[in-house]
């Protein structure tokens, strides 16, 4: 799918879209492009729903930096694997 911007920087998403995901979304600025990511009114509840009880008795804060450190190594890695094909 692809959008553009209206004079003012808004982008409009389709109705069958915001029905599916919602209407809120985190932009988050990676190193090649921009991505938008669905916020749950209830982050945690969602991911509850998601997942059931598989991190019962996990602690959040080591999840959080988990999840972090995990992204970070993605990002890393799909930057590099886009350089490698620009200097191919």
């Amino acid at each position: 799918m692809s959008k553009s911007t209206d004079e003012r920087g808004r982008l409009y998403l389709p109705k069958d879209v915001r029905e599916r995901f919602g209407d809120r979304y985190r932009i988050v600025e990676l190193p090649t492009h921009v991505a938008l990511f669905p916020v749950d009114d209830d982050p945690l509840s969602g991911l509850q729903d998601a997942v059931g009880d598989a991190f019962e008795g996990e602690d959040v804060s080591s999840l959080k930096s988990a999840a972090r450190e995990r992204i970070e190594r993605t990002v890393d890695e799909e930057t590099a694997s886009r350089r490698g094909h620009r200097e191919e």
